[in-house]
């Protein structure tokens, strides 16, 4: 019997395998063969329409959509339909401008599926312990999906370019069939959002691990937009965008794979830390060094630092806000770091940059996040509002029995008498 979550991964690994296939054949059209100059204009145009449906659309509607049955599931549906179409119509516009606005369309069906999949994901398992496993599961699903997918679309670019968009047309297809079967009666938030659930997700300690969730995944696009344009005013072949696309997949891969492991030997925030201090280190390494081959390794090191993060504030929102609907909550959230995503991707489009001082920019705003997270997480738990450290705790309660020990209280009490 195939489980509801199921037929969400099937769904999922799908659209993974379909957004690497059209990812391929974008590296051998007129996307990266115009000029860069004539590019940046085209590609900030059209970064600020990706926005736009996540800073005025989603908050407006939304709400109404968690609470409708089958809404959330409807737009998944959507989503993969309309990369269907989007798609079929790439394959006579890989040669002209159209191509634009179509390439950024599938980037904003990606960004809504990826926040209508994290709403169903939690209605789709039964405890709170199978929701963290689901997710790291999802993103392995996709890794390994997308390497599957990557090899005969390499195989079909040459072919034609054209070939391997009718590939992904084909994929979505199958895609928005697996996306119907999806219970349809899921209700992501039968109720509004009640005074509890809105404090406890105002929470300091959800508030700090959103902040550095944010940026983490402002990294991520900053990183992505900031690797192409430095590629094409170097006169990078285009091999080497593959290649650092190939590296990404491995580091997320890695780190959805390793990520629960590391949940059993750390608290949340020591792996959020531990993210945000990898992704400075190799931000500051790859500054040093500078390469292409820098830059591939640096974004595996970014996949698999923004996985490991995203596990940790998972785990971080159910530990804290027991009493919040999760689909609502991390709807709300992942819009928010699609917004982030968007915006420091904007940068280096409209900015040029060189490519070793964009590496050191990725290690300052990690690094920021990182030092600004354990100031917080300080200040926090000197208020209370953070659980006190194991050892510390561990400490305190050793000099207490010492100190009863010290003064008699500690010695055992006489048996009562009989």
């Amino acid at each position: 019997m195939v489980t509801r979550f199921a037929r969400l991964a099937r769904t999922h690994a799908l659209m993974a395998a379909g957004d690497a296939v059209i990812a391929i054949a974008l590296a051998g059209s007129l996307f990266f063969d115009i000029s860069p100059g004539a590019a940046r204009t085209k590609v900030a145009l059209y970064l600020v329409f990706t926005m736009l449906p996540f800073t005025i659309v989603a908050p407006l509607v939304g709400p109404a959509i968690d609470r409708l049955a089958g809404g959330r599931r409807a737009i998944v549906v959507a989503c993969a339909g309309g990369k269907v179409i989007v798609s079929v119509f790439m394959i006579t516009h890989l040669d002209g401008l159209a191509l634009f606005p179509l390439a950024f369309t599938t980037l904003v069906l990606s960004k809504a599926y990826a926040v209508c999949k994290s709403a169903l994901v939690p209605s789709l398992v039964r405890t709170d312990e199978e929701l963290v496993e689901a997710n790291s599961k999802l993103g392995l699903i996709a890794g390994i999906v997308g390497f599957a997918a990557g090899v005969p679309a390499v195989l079909l670019q040459l072919i034609s370019p054209q070939a391997t968009v009718a590939f992904s047309a084909l994929i979505f297809g199958l895609a928005t069939v697996m996306a119907w079967q999806i219970p349809k009666r899921i209700v992501v938030a039968a109720e509004r959002e009640q005074p509890v659930e809105a404090a406890e997700l105002r929470s300091g300690g959800i508030r700090l691990a959103a902040s550095a969730m944010a940026l983490l995944r402002a990294v991520v696009g900053f990183l992505t937009f900031q690797i192409a344009f430095w590629f094409r005013n170097s006169g990078a072949p285009t091999a080497w965008f593959g290649v650092v696309l190939i590296f990404s997949a491995i580091g997320t891969l890695a780190g959805n794979a390793v990520g629960p492991l590391v949940r059993q030997q750390l608290k949340e925030e020591r792996m959020l830390i531990a993210a945000l201090g990898l992704t400075a280190a190799g931000g500051t390494i790859a500054a040093i060094f500078g390469g292409r081959a820098t830059a591939a390794l640096l974004s595996c090191i970014v996949g698999f630092g923004a996985a490991l993060a995203r596990l940790a504030f998972d785990s971080i929102v159910q530990r804290d806000a027991p009493d919040a609907n999760r689909g609502r909550a991390f709807a709300r959230f992942e819009t928010r770091f699609q917004i982030g995503w968007v915006l420091a991707a904007a940068v280096p489009v409209v900015i040029p940059i060189p490519g070793w001082l964009g590496f050191a920019i990725v290690g300052a705003i990690a690094a920021f996040a990182m030092v600004s997270y354990i100031g917080g997480a300080r200040y926090l738990r000197q208020r209370g509002e953070l659980p006190e450290k194991l050892s510390r705790r561990a400490w305190r309660e050793l000099q207490r029995r010492r100190a009863l020990r010290q003064t008699g209280q500690g010695a055992p009490l006489p048996p009562p008498k009989p």
